[in-house]
């Protein structure tokens, strides 16, 4: 990375987040998502026997936090999983690391123990989870989060037999009817210390107050907007465990009923069947609740249109959940494009070799 780059990489140990060291850091790059684990990739340098020691004895995959750093702020944070060792034709050594964000842990941390949950908020319920997670000898990674609710209560029973990963879970719970959202965000509080913070919204997560203005020509260097009907549907049906008990008897699945979008037909669209499959979801109001919220979400897939900034202002990972306004005039919109989105994930680009500073903001289209 350039000299000018104000990146760098704080190694720590996952557990008690114990600063071990920093490192350089060429060809970082790295994103952060709402609903989706964020990764970084980029390639430590080895080019002596005292960076090589350093390096050895702190890229641990599996046990190390990495934090990045840009100035004195905090903007991503997660676990080291992969390191590729390379050495080129000339004898150059280089670290090779993947790592993926907080929630990456939980997808790596199964239920062995029967939980219950009767009439209890959906927000207390991950936080239960969470707490199972932690509270396990050597499971404990520092996540923190706060005491609010959502207002919508579940109930749920969720099988040791199962073995479910604590992630999948909570994308489970957080995808039914009146679900939310949830990400784990990385900054310092007041007091310099860094954390590690579950972070939920109902019915989605926002954060900010005031929108930021984005204007293409200007601030907005180039964009991309998909539109994708393959996600399309207007008729679902789900499907939910075998409830059959009777093992000499032919065994079907729990079915949600079928669910016909017939105003979207009336419009002129094409009857558009989709389903899908809750296997150890056993209680129909259950299913029946899954069923609704992934029929409407069929009814119209999300777009994800993308544009490409310039990094600095008001353009940090702290838009993540707010609002921005996107203005666009061209060819294809003669009329200029005027309205508001959602940011609802963040790829960044360093400086390197010449090429500026730059963001990707994945929208949400209202």
């Amino acid at each position: 990375m350039g000299t000018t780059a104000p990146y760098r990489l704080l190694l720590t140990d996952l557990r008690s987040d114990q600063l071990l060291d920093a490192l350089p850091v060429q060809g970082l790059s790295l994103d952060d998502y709402i609903g989706k684990t964020g990764r970084l990739t980029g390639t430590v340098p080895i080019p002596n026997r005292a960076l090589a020691d350093r390096a050895r004895r702190v890229l641990l995959p599996g046990r190390t936090g990495v934090w990045v750093e840009r100035g004195r702020e905090l903007w991503w944070g997660g676990i080291l999983w992969t390191l590729n060792l390379a050495s080129d034709s000339r004898g150059f050594l280089s670290a090779q690391i993947q790592a993926g964000g907080w929630e990456s842990y939980l997808y790596r941390r199964l239920l062995f123990d029967t939980q219950i949950a009767d009439d209890v908020d959906q927000f207390d319920v991950v936080r239960q989870l969470v707490d199972y997670a932690q509270n396990a000898e050597g499971g404990d990674i520092g996540i923190t989060y706060d005491t609010a609710i959502s207002g919508v209560p579940r109930d749920r029973t969720y099988s040791r037999y199962d073995l479910p990963s604590i992630g999948d879970l909570i994308d489970d719970l957080a995808a039914v009817e009146r679900g939310f959202e949830w990400r784990i965000a990385s900054f310092r509080d007041g007091d310099g210390r860094r954390v590690k913070k579950l972070m939920m919204g109902h019915p989605v997560i926002r954060t900010g107050t005031a929108d930021i203005v984005l204007d293409h020509p200007g601030p907005v260097l180039s964009y991309a907007w998909p539109t994708d009907a393959t996600g399309k549907a207007n008729a679902w049906q789900s499907r939910g465990a075998s409830v059959n008990g009777n093992l000499a008897a032919d065994s079907y699945p729990l079915t949600s009923p079928l669910l016909v979008a017939e105003d979207d037909i009336a419009a002129g669209w094409p009857r558009l069947d989709r389903s899908s499959d809750y296997t150890t979801v056993e209680v129909q109001d259950t299913l029946d609740a899954h069923a609704r919220a992934d029929a409407a979400a069929a009814r119209n897939p999300v777009t994800l249109p993308e544009i490409t900034v310039l990094l600095g202002g008001n353009i940090t990972p702290a838009l993540l959940g707010a609002t921005v306004r996107v203005r666009i005039r061209d060819l294809w919109h003669p009329d200029t494009l005027d309205a508001r989105y959602r940011v609802v994930g963040l790829s960044i680009t360093p400086p390197e070799r010449g090429r500026p500073e730059t963001a990707r903001l994945y929208l949400e289209v209202p």
